[in-house]
């Protein structure tokens, strides 16, 4: 069964900076795209970020744009979202899902557990 592992969340300070990974033992990442989605309490998942996997074209949520950043080290099987001026409200559990498009949540087959990051003073 294939399973996405998330690793990097924490607690942050408003302003402060995270950076999470996301790697699939067992799985070669390569042929995927890969997308960070996040749940905060009491609302629906979001799509944060998404990379493709032909060439490496990226989107993000606008509430994130210009503060994360969604990179992929096929060598590594490793994809990683750094998240930067964090705010309060990017506190949430952080997922990663691989999918043969960055359609959203829908084109996603597989997923991680999840990361909490929580933003706070």
């Amino acid at each position: 069964q294939v399973q996405l592992v998330e690793s990097g969340g924490g607690l942050v300070q408003p302003g402060g900076s995270l950076g999470l990974s996301c790697t699939a033992p067992g799985f070669t990442l390569d042929y995927y795209a890969i997308g960070w989605f996040r749940q905060a309490p009491g609302k629906e998942r979001e799509e944060v970020s998404c990379i493709s996997s032909k060439d490496g074209s990226t989107d993000y949520a606008d509430s994130v744009k210009g503060r994360f950043t969604i990179s992929r080290d096929n060598a590594q099987n490793t994809v990683y979202l750094q998240m930067n001026s964090l705010k309060f409200e990017d506190t949430a559990v952080y997922y990663c899902a691989a999918g043969l498009l960055c359609g959203g949540t829908y084109d996603m087959n597989y997923w991680g557990k999840g990361t909490l990051v929580t933003v706070s003073s």
